[in-house]
């Protein structure tokens, strides 16, 4: 049985042993530059809206970027260089832990190397490796202010150019652009006034240095730098192209697809240093005489966030072995993938409300980590695509999910010393429909003597019931608020599963897992009630809505186990002032 106080990241601890020595010495070095720091300078840098410069700094010396997020192709040599999913989704938890914008930083050079990676421009795949040797962020210049992340339209402007060495000339604006401020290199989107429709799609590479980019502000008051940026006749030559026509279509989205799955291990690390705070003061807090966590509604917020929290480590974990064993042939990750995006940053929005509720006047002061935890956490389920585009994207995949299970062959955990090339491989970003999935129930059956997990289970199959019999009409499958419901529903299922595919790896404690998927059962019996006050909602849909509402198995002793779990966590961990 895994033990539960290894369940958090504790910076008093050393680092996984999973990882290799180099990787484990970048890490503790890391943590060790914000220790050093001190939690007074951190906090005081944020209110202050300091740019992380010096942070970027210690990331040059200490050569992090470079090794955590250079492709072994283009490695020069080294053989701690590599892009390894397992080792960046530490990396990020541990950049959120600490703070929001150093993990903006690092999130918005991996978007920005995105169409760079993928690209068949071998030239510029030599530019960004060396420019990340050297130090250097990179920025993903996609939205606009007027379009917003919507790729299929975009005013920046490439004009073809007969001046020798130049092909285009680039005219047109890019707003929220991180660290479009100093990136070397800037991947932008654009299309081509002489070509018309998808053919005329173009990424090419800006330099945010260049006379012709013009920075005009930073959209948000913080330590992030969000740029709008204007290009004025920008000169882009041949060997700045990146992709052209619907392959510069498929960059973005594949970019996407890669960089929005940072968000779950930054959303960990932020709820992580939330939660030891939150702990450690209301269990030493007196109030009318008792510890606040006397309090029986005290108890249930912080098992119930505790719980949260440990699903979002264990879903994202789980979702790095299906991104990190992808192929053409193989394509799950682009259902775990939104699920990880959407449910896990909404988890950590929760996580914080519940602990929220128990701090209360506490949780504003601005020499409390939460505070700045609370003012910034929901940015990140509203970043790389709001939460109902994402729910749109993995009702996609449900018919084949729940309907048509295939055979594949069992992964494991990969936390091997692996290069992900798969990432810069996507191929077109089409056929989610066509993706097929194992047989989901498999897990959910292994888990049956759990009886939160046997009740849940019934609840998922009710989901497969409702969609056969009282399937949603072509006007409701039009109604996108209706649909949304349909959505969330599925993505509980989706994200039971992984969980517990993740505990029977760990050999994660049962009483864990049966509290986990107490609080599984209330959020899905929310959404029924939802889908039953929808205005489209038919009477047989009603009725299976008022059907699928469970009430959790109780159990006061595996709830005062899990209490002790959670209080244990008092003191673990306190930043250095």
């Amino acid at each position: 049985m895994a033990d539960s106080a290894g369940l958090l990241f504790n910076p008093n601890h050393r680092a996984p042993a999973k990882f290799d020595a180099e990787t484990r010495r970048q890490l503790e070095a890391l943590i060790a530059w914000f220790e050093a720091r001190g939690k007074q300078r951190l906090l005081q840098d944020d209110l202050d809206a300091v740019w992380v410069s010096e942070f970027l700094d210690f990331i040059k010396r200490e050569r992090i970027f470079a090794t955590f997020l250079t492709p072994a192709a283009f490695a020069d040599g080294d053989p701690n260089k590599r892009w390894d999913a397992s080792r960046n989704a530490a990396l990020s938890e541990v950049l959120g832990f600490y703070g929001l914008s150093y993990w903006y930083a690092e999130q918005v050079t991996i978007l920005g190397l995105g169409p760079i990676w993928q690209s068949a421009n071998v030239a510029a795949k030599q530019r960004a490796a060396q420019q990340l040797e050297a130090g250097g962020v990179m920025a993903f210049a996609l939205s606009e202010r007027d379009h917003g992340a919507d790729i299929y339209n975009t005013d920046m402007l490439l004009t073809p150019s007969t001046e020798d060495g130049i092909a285009f000339r680039a005219t047109g604006e890019k707003y929220y652009i991180g660290n479009g401020n100093v990136a070397g290199m800037v991947s932008v989107f654009s299309r081509r006034t002489d070509v018309d429709g998808s053919d005329g799609y173009i990424w090419f590479v800006a330099d945010s240095g260049h006379d012709d980019y013009q920075l005009i502000d930073n959209v948000v008051h913080g330590q992030m730098y969000v740029s709008h940026f204007r290009l004025e006749n920008y000169p882009v030559r041949e060997e700045d192209i990146l992709h052209t026509g619907t392959e510069a279509f498929s960059a973005a989205l594949n970019t996407v697809n890669v960089g929005k799955f940072n968000l779950c291990s930054g959303s960990v690390g932020m709820c992580e240093h939330a939660f030891y705070e939150a702990i450690t003061h209301a269990n030493n807090r007196i109030l009318y005489g008792n510890p606040v966590t006397d309090f029986p509604h005290v108890q249930v917020n912080f098992v119930d966030a505790y719980t949260r929290l440990v699903a979002m480590k264990l879903f994202s974990d789980r979702a790095i072995d299906y991104f990190r064993s992808a192929s053409l042939d193989d394509r799950r990750y682009l259902l775990f993938n939104p699920v990880t995006k959407s449910k896990v940053t909404s988890e950590g929005e929760t996580v914080v409300t519940l602990l929220q509720d128990v701090l209360a006047a506490k949780s504003f002061e601005k020499n409390t980590y939460f505070a700045e935890v609370a003012r910034l956490i929901g940015t990140l389920p509203r970043l790389e695509g709001t939460v109902h585009v994402n729910v749109g994207q993995i009702l996609k995949f449900m018919p084949n999910y729940l309907f048509s299970p295939a055979e594949y062959p069992a992964i494991g955990t990969r936390d091997d010393a692996a290069d992900d090339e798969f990432f810069w491989a996507q191929g077109p970003a089409r056929g989610a429909s066509k993706v097929t999935f194992a047989d989901w129930t498999q897990i959910y059956q292994k888990f049956a003597d759990v009886p939160n997990v046997a009740v849940f289970y019934e609840q998922a199959q009710a989901l497969a019931t409702l969609l056969a019999t009282e399937t949603p009409t072509a006007e409701q499958q039009k109604d996108l608020d209706f649909n949304l419901v349909i959505g969330h529903l599925f993505s509980l299922v989706v994200y039971g599963q992984l969980v517990l595919e993740q505990a029977e790896l760990t050999d994660l404690d049962r009483d864990l897992v049966d509290q986990i998927f107490d609080f599984q059962i209330r959020d899905y019996s929310a959404y029924a009630v939802a889908l039953h006050g929808k205005p489209s909602a038919s009477a047989g849909q009603q009725a299976w809505a008022l059907a699928a509402v469970h009430r959790p198995v109780a159990d006061p002793s595996r709830f005062d186990r899990v209490w002790q779990q959670v209080k244990s966590y008092d003191g673990a961990y306190e930043m250095r002032p």
